[in-house]
């Protein structure tokens, strides 16, 4: 499992479960300001907790959890489908599609601005 800093947890669970189609797996409160939150791109794929930033120092990581990098990879087996529909619910792409060695890629942001790749392997 991994974390993403994220500012509130509500929204966004209402983008990755809403907008990127992810699974959520647990949403247990801890104490009335920490909730243990997790989603998953899938039911068997890699875990994902959100973690609401609690002070000045996590905020700023808000969307910068690897440094301006592609830091997150997601496959699907539809490339095309999963494109289309994200393009649908306004996810930004800073890229468009391009074909590599490993197969289909594309960059896209989520709503923090951490960089994603959506791939299909060939």
């Amino acid at each position: 499992m991994i974390a993403i800093v994220i500012d509130d947890y509500d929204t966004a669970i209402s983008h990755y479960v809403g907008e990127l189609g992810f699974t959520l797996i647990e949403d247990k409160e801890m104490t009335p300001e920490k909730r243990w939150v997790v989603i998953a791109p899938s039911e068997a794929g890699a875990r994902i907790l959100l973690a609401k930033a609690a002070n000045d120092q996590q905020k700023a990581a808000i969307g910068n959890s690897t440094g301006g990098r592609v830091g997150f990879f997601m496959y699907t087996t539809n490339f095309n489908e999963t494109y289309e529909t994200y393009s649908s619910r306004g996810i930004e792409f800073i890229e468009t599609p391009r074909q590599e060695a490993y197969g289909q890629v594309v960059v896209f942001k989520d709503k923090y601005g951490n960089k994603w790749d959506l791939i299909e392997s060939k």
